[in-house]
């Protein structure tokens, strides 16, 4: 808890860099780059040069926390009770879903700095440099779905709020403004770019985690902490019939959401200098998703509430979380609720917004970051109206979100593995050859295919998605193979480990991916590695002859070699 607080001393003195290398006593600062913060930025997806990496690892924890510490993690934390369990099921559901998903995540903030883009770039490496659009599409497709659910949560409870205080009529047009209100807020910050993001979670961290606090003050005298659900208040339910895979399916949805964080690390953390301890800048990504049990508890408090004095609002089959927040809620608590509901709907949605323009701005380089941003925006705008009010896919899409982070989570394990069996060295010129419309280089492996990662990502995501257990919303094929316990993500996690590190043996990668020091834990071959060529067939840069070492002249700079 006394990490999401803003004055709290030792975690900004924790994420501070140490001393520079000629002794001077300077930290870097938490700032995202030099310049007013009204200055649109310019960067994309191309490497940020080290003069304008000058955000800090306790910018990270900003932006993150800032992302999560919102009413969509409040509903999330809901689930526990809609599952059946009690407040100390439900409790222990979440801390273990929570910290398993966070520990997984820290490692997916390392690619940022050490590459100085976002992870879907640095995923050429693992997936090659066509591969890599993998990554991008995941990340579009989770923003997407991410954001949908933010604005229309964040929107019920303003109007929700309002009608409670002045009057305001839930209608449709009701709705549409609030919609609108939030989508056009969160387009503006994202344009802005990355600088003023971190302003808005700045003061999102400090005012959202104030006003949770101050939710658990106004619903004290209401919480009862042996809240029995389904299968009693403690653990001597644990051979009910139903338990586990309530208990499990609780979990899973905890873990869900620091592991849709995994694709967007890389979006805020390509500003942190390249020499940024790793420790400090995982430690930043893990304990921002830690320190989302405020609003996970915030939310599972109120949901045993609800539960008791409000049941009709908790139906499993069509659960209406802020309704019944609503209706419980005490009346002065009316507008610090609006409150959350503006801050967190702001503070997510452009956390969620920013990545999906920049992805975009990676997969159709043609597209600079701004012009990525505002037609992917206007798209996600119109998604959640039609969504909102033509096809009522409000529950589908917390459905599909679930279906995306099954198919994120072996991603992941690819990426942490291959940064681990590359002792976490990159050709960060190599990684921009798709950017730049380019071919060769160190990860072009076969055609621009990695077909090890390729291969451990496709048939991982394809078993968790056959194993998805979600009753009433979708149930794959192999659904019931636990006995009605949802394993989808643990077996994908598992799959892709055991597959990818299968494949690096059975087919080695070259020798010219890995560093001077060698690859760890597996074998390398002693296949070439083709030199960039620009589209008229020009060599702009043979790696052949380039040292595997970050300190080696011209290693990672792109420069021009030659011509034919």
């Amino acid at each position: 808890m006394l990490a999401a607080t803003p004055d709290v001393r030792w975690m900004e003195n924790m994420m501070a860099e140490p001393q520079q290398a000629n002794g001077s006593p300077e930290r870097i600062r938490g700032k995202a780059a030099r310049g007013k913060v009204t200055e649109v930025e310019s960067y994309g997806i191309e490497r940020i040069p080290e003069k304008d990496r000058t955000a800090s690892p306790f910018d990270l924890f900003r932006v993150s926390f800032g992302g999560a510490n919102t009413f969509a993690t409040a509903f999330l934390g809901a689930f526990p009770i809609l599952f059946g369990l009690s407040f100390w099921q439900g409790l222990a559901a979440t801390v273990t879903g929570l910290v398993v998903g966070a520990l997984l995540l820290a490692p997916m903030a390392v690619f940022g700095p050490t590459n100085g883009t976002n992870n879907a770039v640095s995923s050429s490496a693992h997936l090659g440099v066509h591969g890599r659009i993998v990554g991008s599409f995941l990340s579009l497709l989770t923003a997407t779905a991410f954001f949908s659910i933010s604005v229309w949560s964040s929107g019920d409870a303003l109007v929700g709020g309002l009608n409670r205080m002045v009057g305001l009529p839930q209608d449709m047009g009701s709705f549409a403004v609030a919609y609108g209100l939030f989508g056009a807020l969160v387009l503006v910050v994202c344009v802005y770019g990355f600088k003023f993001m971190l302003l808005v979670n700045k003061i999102a961290v400090t005012a959202a985690t104030l006003l949770f606090i101050v939710g658990f003050v106004a619903f004290a005298g209401e919480l009862n902490l042996n809240f029995e659900g389904a299968f009693g208040v403690g653990f001597d339910g644990v051979s009910v019939p139903g338990f586990v895979p309530a208990f499990i399916g609780a979990a899973l949805i905890v873990m869900s959401n620091p592991i849709s964080f995994g694709a967007f690390l890389g979006d805020w953390a390509r500003y942190i200098p390249t020499a940024a301890p790793k420790r400090r800048v995982m430690g930043a990504a893990l304990l921002a998703q830690l320190a989302t049990l405020i609003p996970f508890v915030f939310g599972l408090a109120t949901a045993s509430i609800i539960a008791t004095k409000a049941p009709e609002f908790m139906d499993p089959a069509a659960p209406n979380y802020v309704g019944g927040l609503l209706a419980v809620s005490p009346a002065w608590y009316f507008i610090p609720l609006c409150a959350i509901a503006l801050i967190g709907g702001m503070s997510t949605g452009a956390s969620s917004l920013y990545g999906t323009g920049l992805d975009f701005s990676s997969v159709f380089p043609r597209f600079n970051r701004v012009q990525a941003t505002l037609f992917i925006g206007i798209l996600a705008i119109v998604f959640i109206f039609a969504g909102r009010f033509a096809f009522n896919l409000v529950q589908s899409i917390s459905t599909f979100a679930t279906l995306i982070i099954t198919c994120t989570a072996p991603w992941m394990v690819v990426m942490i593995i291959g940064f681990i069996t590359r002792r976490g060295w990159y050709d960060a010129d190599a990684l921009q050859v798709f950017n730049r419309r380019q071919t060769g280089g160190r990860y072009w492996f076969n055609h621009g295919w990695n077909l090890r990662g390729m291969t451990a990502w496709l048939v991982s995501a394809a078993v968790g998605l056959s194993m998805v257990n979600m009753p009433g919303q979708f149930q794959g094929p192999l659904g019931n193979l636990a006995g009605g316990v949802d394993i989808s993500l643990p077996a994908s996690l598992a799959l892709a480990g055991v597959l990818y590190l299968g494949l690096l043996w059975i087919f080695p990668e070259p020798r010219g991916v890995f560093p001077a020091a060698g690859p760890r834990w597996v074998p390398a071959a002693d296949t070439p590695v083709r030199p960039v060529l620009d589209a008229a067939g020009n060599i702009v840069r043979d790696t052949a002859g380039d040292a595997a070492d970050p300190a080696a002249p011209g290693a990672g700079h792109g420069e021009l070699v030659g011509q034919r």
